[in-house]
C-alpha cells in the first residue's frame, strides 16, 4: 500500500485534526491513496467515543490558566494528553487496501511502534485486553482510532521527551490508573526527533506492505 507523508510539524491539535479530515476526504474521493500524518501538539487533552469526564481530574477553570484546551473526538477510547513531548502520528489508511479487520489494524499499529522501539534497544510489549504499547508495566504509546467508510484517522501517540510525563497527572489516562514512561526516561539520553520521524516512517512502510 502506498501513502503520502504529511509533516506538519509542531501545530494545534485543532489544525491537526481538521486536516485529518481534508485528507480522509481526499481518500474517499480516490485522489489519494493513502496519507500519513506526522506531527507534534501543544498542550491538549482530548476524550474518546467511550471518555469520561469524570477522568479529567482538574476542574475548567484549572485547564483554561494552564492553556489546556479539551476536545471530544471520534476516535475509540477513553481521555488522553497530547504535548510538543510525543511523536503523533494519524494514518489515514483506506482499509480496501488492506484488510477490512479493525483489531488486525489496531494490532498492525502497535506492531509499527514494537518495532521502532526495538531497533532503539527498547524491549516494548502489548499488554492483554488493552490497546497500546507498554515497557514493562508502563504504557509508551496510546493508540486511538476512527474508521468510516473502511478509512482509517486518528492513531498513535509515542511519549518521547520525558518533560511532558508530569501533566499525565491531570487525567486518568484511557480511564485507568496507569503509569506513562518516555523514551528519554528509559534511554536516559536525548532522542533525535527527526531521527525517530524518519524510522517511523520506515517501521510504518514495513508493517502495512506484509
Amino acid at each position: 500500500m502506498r501513502f503520502e507523508i504529511f509533516d506538519l510539524g509542531l501545530t494545534d491539535f485543532r489544525k491537526a485534526w481538521e486536516f485529518q479530515k481534508e485528507i480522509f476526504g481526499r481518500v474517499k474521493d480516490n485522489l489519494l491513496e493513502s496519507g500519513l500524518i506526522l506531527c507534534r501538539h501543544y498542550p491538549v487533552i482530548t476524550l474518546g467515543r467511550s471518555a469520561h469526564r469524570k477522568n479529567i481530574l482538574i476542574n475548567e477553570q484549572e485547564l483554561e490558566k494552564r492553556n489546556i484546551p479539551v476536545y471530544e473526538v471520534e476516535r475509540g477510547g477513553d481521555v488522553t494528553y497530547h504535548d510538543q513531548s510525543q511523536l503523533t502520528a494519524y494514518p489515514v489508511f483506506n482499509l480496501n487496501y488492506l484488510k477490512k479487520d479493525i483489531h488486525l489494524f489496531l494490532r498492525q499499529l502497535e506492531e509499527v511502534v514494537i518495532d521502532l522501539l526495538g531497533d532503539l534497544g527498547v524491549k516494548a510489549a502489548r499488554y492483554p485486553g488493552m490497546t497500546g504499547v507498554w515497557v514493562e508495566s508502563r504504557k509508551i504509546a496510546s493508540i486511538g482510532i476512527a474508521i468510516r467508510n473502511w478509512i482509517t484517522f486518528h492513531g498513535l501517540s509515542i511519549n518521547v521527551k520525558k518533560d511532558g510525563l508530569n501533566n499525565f497527572s491531570l487525567i486518568r489516562p484511557c480511564g485507568m490508573d496507569i503509569e506513562m514512561t518516555s523514551l528519554e526516561t528509559i534511554l536516559a539520553g536525548d532522542i533525535a526527533s527527526d531521527a525517530l520521524k524518519a524510522m517511523l516512517i520506515c517501521k510504518f512502510k514495513d508493517v502495512f506492505s506484509r
